[in-house]
């Protein structure tokens, strides 16, 4: 399994703090959100991990190059940004045909995810995904999913302001290798696309969900990067 951390964003809800420092890269009881990351991927025994670069990519860059992790890595810099969706797709000779776990880096997780790795392994034989859930006490920001007993998800509702539940999608997915040619294939290259919004709706049906074992959060507002801070 290879593994693409997307943190390539601004930051934009977290300003002042990333105004000089990018998102990927801010603190958590004074280590690195990416060192986390890359720590957890090691963990899991996955040796081929691609990160995406935008903004004040040269932070990023210079932290990587002093990374025990360094030789795992492939940095990308993207000129303009492309969004989650037209990242992967400009970058699909690094995964197509594989398994390949996708991460938005500015997520905190206390999970090991073996849990995640584990009940993608025994999906049923339709599925071609697996999602990390979670409980959101604000369901009407998230990605909201209606599942079936099978941890199938035949629902999939993005920031509606009416969500049918609060069992919210992580943006974090596993790709079984088949996901390229049948989802990803036919779109094209140096365009932008949202995974969430253009290709993970195509995928109802085709996806099971496994809800979250620990914490697991976006740090994009300043409350909840003070709520991490407190975890660890």
């Amino acid at each position: 399994m290879k593994a693409i951390l997307l943190a390539a964003g601004l930051g934009t809800r977290l300003k002042p703090l990333t105004n000089t420092i990018p998102k990927c890269l801010v603190p958590i009881s004074g280590r690195p959100l990416l060192s986390y990351w890359l720590e957890k991927l090691a963990n899991l025994g996955i040796n081929e991990i691609l990160i995406n670069v935008h903004y004040l990519a040269e932070q990023v860059e210079n932290y990587i190059s002093q990374s025990p992790y360094r030789d795992k890595i492939t940095i990308v810099k993207e000129t303009e940004l492309l969004g989650t969706g037209g990242t992967l797709i400009n970058n699909a000779q690094f995964w197509k045909n594989e398994e390949v776990i996708v991460i938005h880096a500015d997520n905190f997780c206390l999970s090991d995810l073996s849990g995640l790795i584990n009940s993608h392994n025994v999906k049923p034989a339709h599925v071609d995904m697996s999602l990390l859930l979670f409980t959101s006490n604000q369901p009407a920001q998230c990605g909201i999913v209606v599942m079936d007993a099978d941890n199938v998800i035949h629902e999939f509702h993005e920031k509606v302001s009416n969500p049918p539940g609060n069992l919210a999608s992580g943006a974090m997915f596993v790709f079984s290798d088949s996901v390229y040619e049948r989802y990803f294939k036919e779109l094209k290259e140096h365009t932008f696309y949202d995974l969430s919004k253009d290709i993970v709706p195509n995928m109802i049906g085709k996806m099971q969900g496994w809800i979250v074992d620990d914490e697991y959060m976006d740090i994009g507002t300043s409350e909840n990067y003070e709520r991490a801070q407190k975890l660890i």
